[in-house]
């Protein structure tokens, strides 16, 4: 007799970009705990909005307080590390079901930001501030 292995996804995973902040989330059932980089989320962003913007994707799809986030994230500063967890998070729970699609679609939660910073060119002080100009 032939045993059956089962591959039963214990996660569900997303991915999220925002300038130069990258998120990766895998999404699990639990109670509502929210680990960025292995810390607690209020200890890592220390600010109230924050948290209440990452739990966005999950309350708009009534998942708050049933899913647990685990988040690993890098680069960037803490607002565009935030933005990067509401794509990540709001892809997974994409992934978790379809029927959360057109929610997060028409809140904006699945777009992903396309401005980055613009380059510096040489002769300039920034990307378009030029140097004081002198008559003599």
């Amino acid at each position: 007799m032939a045993t059956e292995k089962t591959t039963k996804k214990h996660y569900y995973y997303g991915l999220g970009r925002r300038k130069t902040a990258v998120a990766t989330v895998h999404l699990q059932k639990g109670d509502g705990a929210i680990l960025i980089n292995g810390k607690d989320a209020g200890e890592y962003f220390n600010n109230q909005v924050l948290l209440e913007a990452i739990k966005q994707p999950l309350v708009l799809t009534g998942q708050n307080g049933k899913m647990d986030i685990i988040a690993r994230v890098s680069g960037g500063g803490k607002r565009g590390q935030v933005d990067a967890v509401i794509l990540s998070v709001s892809r997974a729970l994409n992934e978790l079901s379809e029927d959360f699609h057109t929610t997060l679609k028409k809140s904006g939660m699945l777009t992903r930001d396309p401005r980055e910073k613009e380059r510096k060119k040489y002769g300039l002080k920034k990307a378009r501030k030029a140097p004081q100009f002198s008559k003599r």
